[in-house]
């Protein structure tokens, strides 16, 4: 597969995105359920995530809403997340929705391109 992605020493793609212009969400999690005032960008096909302390994540529309039966993300971990089903999988996800799991906390949110 021809790539323009960087590769690392063992030939493997090293995934690179830029950080999205305006691209920056912070979310304070508690006991009720909150999620980002501001749609993330139609281009926008991947974001990074980081938790101050562990929540529970939903992803949708404007009327998302975390509960503890969904994902689980503990913290102090910055992860990828994919929001496009991709090409027939459905669509965009462009709200995301926290819940604190314990304590609450800080979801900081980026776009990527």
């Amino acid at each position: 597969m021809t790539t323009l992605l960087p590769k690392d020493a063992d030939n493997n793609i090293i995934p690179a995105l830029r950080l999205r212009d305006n691209g920056a969400h912070t979310l304070n999690t508690s006991v009720t359920s909150v999620r980002n005032s501001i749609a993330f960008d139609q281009e926008t096909k991947v974001i990074s995530i980081y938790a101050t302390e562990p929540v529970f994540l939903n992803f949708g529309d404007n009327t998302a809403v975390a509960t503890a039966n969904d994902h689980y993300f503990p913290a102090g971990v910055y992860y990828d997340v994919a929001i496009s089903g991709g090409s027939g999988k459905g669509a965009q996800d462009v709200y995301i929705a926290a819940l604190a799991a314990e304590s609450a906390g800080v979801l900081y949110v980026s776009e990527k391109e």
